[in-house]
């Protein structure tokens, strides 16, 4: 088994435990578990090799034991008698958006609930919305839920696929006789979800290569195969399209199959009225009938008379237009960021302490980082009462004086309560770096009341920051009902920064709200919600979407050094 894997029977452990009214340190454990191996930089596999599984923060010797058993026997014995216990499903009414494992649990017990037809016809017939604490709202919910499509589609989020595919790049790159190894399509252009992978290459020997790329220990399935093209299926069900050319035509097979369609229907119909025509073989002179080859990408946009256009951009939207006249700007890179404003220690729901967080910055060369643990209100993340935060107050001073090179911001993640008001009061709020407000609950609130909510939290002169706006889950859970444009207006007016959160299961704001907020003059932030320090890494997801929303370094707040942020923090207050 795979970290996936193994994570996801940690989560499926967790809500069964949860179920059977286990002891709430017992479920979380297991959740931590599954979070912790799921972002390990090491797979499990090498893990339970090099006997270093109890090294992962919060496994202990049984969760250790348990892993080992997944890696070297693909089961485990605990998940199969834990799920004897229950009908088979149940984990289906568990996983339907809004039920979860605590009324999953009521419903089977009190009303025999074991299916999903079962469930939608106590939704139907009044037997939920009779049950004490639940009501008709709760019942018209999971009928509305349990017909909406929730099934996962063809498409996968950009977090579970670019580490698949930069593994599989760095075994094609050892290929006898390969060059310009590259992905495209969605991926390259860092879309939040990915269906198939393709990938561009050049070769000397074409049909040697594909040869040797169909024949991969990984490939599970050759779908198609000929002397410059296969198609493939992974083991782990992933289908990848090797696309192979002379050296001399890489720029323009490259440009064309990056795309998108979009993109790439505007720029033949600009060079169309150009007198040329663009394959991705090379631009063709309509005239002379002459074809051009490119070596490289950026020589495909010269020729065509165009600013070149980053992959990210290539939407089918202004980007040609801006391109012609010279104004795409020069977007922000991971070398501009100065440091993270958004991260979790094991004193709410994190996984590392505080020093380790601090030195995995300073490992990057961060100038600044922010910890920003949640507020009491989020009891299911072990949020921190006023007396806590006080406790961490004075253990950050004390370490403020031990980093000389880095600074630890003192902040809180605080939760905007369902009326727009803060779980900390203001005076508490005042003694803070920074602070960011979110949305964690009552996520069922209607447009008008939600957009007022969170207006109210960003017209709060205490609240530097609103954190992940929609709230949404890729995949898994949708955006909350809010006006945008309302929102984006009100943040630029009080200068209240809203935080592009660069966890791959989130991306929020997603790439047109960015576009957007960046144009109404909205100061943004990319923050990477970190758990763990390996999360930090998630920041180059973060600045792939503010790239997709055509954001400079002046649009984002952590590209500014330590003393240009704690201007701008001290007067947006």
């Amino acid at each position: 088994m795979n970290n996936a894997q193994i994570a996801k029977i940690f989560e499926n452990i967790a809500e069964l435990l949860e179920l059977k009214g286990e002891d709430q340190f017992k479920v979380r454990a297991y959740q931590r578990a599954a979070r912790t191996i799921d972002h390990s930089p090491l797979s499990a596999a090498q893990l339970v090799e090099e006997g270093r599984t109890r090294e992962l923060p919060g496994i202990g010797k049984e969760l250790a034991e348990k892993i080992r058993e997944m890696v070297e026997t693909n089961d485990l014995d605990f998940y199969q008698r834990l799920k004897a216990e229950f009908p088979e499903g149940i984990a289906d009414i568990v996983s339907v958006p809004g039920v979860g494992p605590k009324m999953a649990s009521r419903l089977w017990k009190e009303l025999g609930i074991t299916t999903l037809e079962e469930l939608e016809q106590a939704a139907e017939d009044g037997r939920i919305a009779s049950l004490p604490r639940m009501g008709q709202k709760t019942a018209e919910n999971i009928v509305k839920n349990l017909h909406a499509d929730y099934r996962k589609d063809t498409r996968i989020p950009i977090g579970a696929v670019l580490p698949i595919a930069e593994e599989l790049l760095a075994i094609i790159e050892g290929l006898p006789g390969i060059k310009n190894v590259t992905p495209a399509g969605s991926l390259r252009r860092f879309r939040e979800t990915v269906g198939d992978l393709d990938i561009i290459g050049t070769a000397d020997d074409t049909e040697a290569v594909i040869k040797a790329f169909t024949a991969l220990p990984q490939v599970e399935e050759i779908i198609s195969a000929g002397p410059q093209r296969a198609s493939v299926r992974l083991q782990n069900g992933f289908q990848v399209d090797l696309r192979l050319i002379p050296h001399e035509s890489y720029g323009s097979l490259l440009q064309h199959f990056t795309g998108s369609q979009s993109h790439n229907v505007v720029l033949r119909e600009y060079a169309v009225k150009k007198g040329m025509s663009v394959s991705e073989y090379g631009i063709t002179d309509v005239k002379t009938e002459v074809i051009t080859h490119f070596a490289d990408e950026k020589s495909v946009y010269k020729h065509l008379g165009l600013q070149y256009i980053p992959p990210e951009i290539r939407e089918g939207g202004a980007e040609i237009e801006a391109a012609e006249r010279g104004e795409i700007p020069k977007l922000v890179e991971l070398s501009d960021i100065r440091g993270d404003l958004h991260d979790h220690t094991n004193w709410s729901d994190g996984n590392a302490p505080i020093e380790r967080m601090i030195e995995a910055a300073r490992a990057k060369g961060y100038e600044y980082i922010a910890i920003t643990d949640h507020s009491a209100g989020r009891g299911v993340a072990n949020g921190l009462s006023v007396e806590r935060l006080r406790e961490q107050i004075a253990i950050i001073r004390d370490l403020n004086q031990k980093y000389k090179d880095i600074k630890v911001l003192i902040g809180s993640e605080v939760d905007i309560r369902s009326d727009g008001g803060m779980d900390f009061p203001d005076e508490v709020l005042a003694e803070l770096d920074v602070v960011i407000g979110s949305i964690h609950s009552a996520m069922g609130q209607d447009r008008d009341t939600m957009t007022r909510r969170i207006i109210k939290a960003i017209e709060n002169p205490h609240v530097d920051i609103i954190g992940h706006l929609t709230t949404r889950l890729i995949g898994s859970r949708d955006p909350v009902a809010l006006d945008e444009e309302a929102i984006f207006q009100a943040a630029a007016a009080n200068h209240t920064v809203l935080e592009i959160n660069a966890s791959p299961s989130r991306l929020d704001l997603k790439d047109s709200h960015i576009y957007r907020a960046r144009e109404l003059g909205v100061m943004l932030t990319i923050s990477t919600d970190s758990h763990m320090p390996e999360h930090l890494d998630y920041m180059r997801y973060g600045i792939a979407q503010a790239r997709r929303g055509w954001c400079e370094d002046r649009n984002i707040l952590n590209t500014r050094s330590l003393p240009e942020l704690l201007e701008f923090l001290k007067g947006s207050r």
